[in-house]
């Protein structure tokens, strides 16, 4: 066997093996629940947690850091097991800059029905294209449902916003969504169409 055809069923194993290691966890709620005194303890000690974002233009895969972001990822993923988010808009997309969504208004105002703090890391960084973040007012204790995902870096945003997530398939499809500002931007927003909460085993 040469080298190419070795090193394309290694990776075909560990693909197979990646996929087989990521169990979905079932939702709390058969049809969308979109407002919430506070999030109910949903992470459990020690599992590795991952979104499958499904969007109109395809499917976006976000590790969640719930060790560095732990009050964060608890609330993304409480909500997406209520399917918060299905059906909402991406309402601010700049290219170049952010992709945003999470307000079921699709006006950029809306939340959850609670707030809460930021959550800082050391060491984490708006410096890339792929890094997920929370949206929130001047208040830095408005964090509630909405998101954003960077199209490149953004350093002024490091130490202002939560970062709680790292895209690890699917930036292309990040790059495709419907621009909502800027000369490309047109009439028509792409949606989140539902979110899949992945635990590595």
């Amino acid at each position: 066997m040469g080298v190419r055809p070795f090193l394309f069923l290694l990776l075909a194993l560990l693909s197979a093996c990646r996929g087989e290691s990521m169990k979905p966890l079932p939702y709390l709620s058969e049809t969308p629940v979109r407002t919430f005194s506070a999030p109910r303890p949903v992470l459990e000690p020690g599992k590795d947690y991952y979104a499958r974002l499904k969007t109109t233009k395809g499917d976006i895969l976000i590790d969640l850091l719930e060790k560095e972001a732990p009050n964060t990822v608890n609330s993304f993923v409480f909500l997406a097991l209520h399917r918060y988010f299905e059906g909402v808009d991406w309402h601010r997309v700049i290219p170049g800059f952010v992709a945003q969504t999470g307000d079921p208004t699709g006006t950029g105002r809306g939340g959850p029905g609670y707030t809460f703090g930021l959550e800082i890391a050391p060491g984490l960084a708006f410096d890339r294209e792929g890094v997920v973040g929370m949206a929130r007012t001047q208040d830095p204790n408005s964090n509630g449902s909405q998101f954003f995902i960077t199209l490149g870096p953004a350093p002024h945003l490091t130490g202002q916003y939560t970062i709680f997530g790292q895209v690890v398939e699917g930036m292309d499809v990040v790059k495709r969504l419907a621009p909502t500002e800027g000369p490309l931007a047109g009439g028509k927003k792409d949606k989140l169409l539902m979110v899949e909460i992945l635990v590595k085993e």
